[in-house]
């Protein structure tokens, strides 16, 4: 059975669930794929793999680096799997580009190149965000590109995190303008 969740973040509101092995989906409202992942037989209640999630977010939302992971089981192929496991590994406050996991993936798999676009389609299709860390995933030429939660809460969570911004852009065909309503949450954190 699959059970679910909201938790209140400053970024808004973020659906939470989770099978009885652990946190199958973490999702912005209104969000790319939203729920694309969820059951439609699923119970409204807080677990405790649901309670140590929402523990988690506290704890990110306060501005620190959680000292703990809460179960995870995200649904996905297993080359979706195997870049979910390379998101895991980019520490708080850092990124990682396209270009290095799509090298990752193809250490992994034993081949001479892994394209950057496959690795994008799993990037953007993990179902447990700010968790398993997409937001922290940029182009290869600094360009801060992609996010299922919106640009606005890419950039919000990069700078919860003190990530080094000096060396990003935002690309004027994915974003117009920063949300001002964002920032201005971010700032009463």
């Amino acid at each position: 059975m699959v059970y679910t969740d909201t938790y209140k973040s400053p970024l808004g509101d973020i659906l939470l669930a989770a099978d009885e092995i652990g946190l199958i989906g973490l999702w912005f409202e209104g969000q790319k794929y939203f729920a694309n992942t969820l059951p439609g037989e699923h119970i409204s209640r807080e677990t405790s793999v649901l309670a140590e999630a929402k523990q988690w977010l506290d704890i990110y939302f306060s501005g620190k680096e959680p000292d703990f992971t809460p179960p995870l089981h995200p649904v996905g192929s297993a080359f979706r799997q195997a870049v979910w496991q390379i998101l895991l590994q980019i520490p708080y406050g850092q990124t990682m580009t396209y270009g290095e996991i799509a090298r990752r993936m193809a250490d992994i798999q034993k081949v001479p190149h892994m394209s950057a676009q496959a690795v994008g389609g799993a990037v953007g299709h993990n179902g447990v965000s700010i968790i398993i860390p997409c937001h922290r995933v940029v182009g290869t030429d600094g360009s801060l590109t992609g996010y299922a939660g919106g640009m606005d809460k890419k950039i919000a969570l990069l700078e919860l995190e003190h990530t080094d911004m000096s060396g990003f852009f935002i690309p004027k065909r994915s974003f117009s303008c920063y949300s001002k309503n964002i920032k201005n949450k971010l700032q009463e954190i």
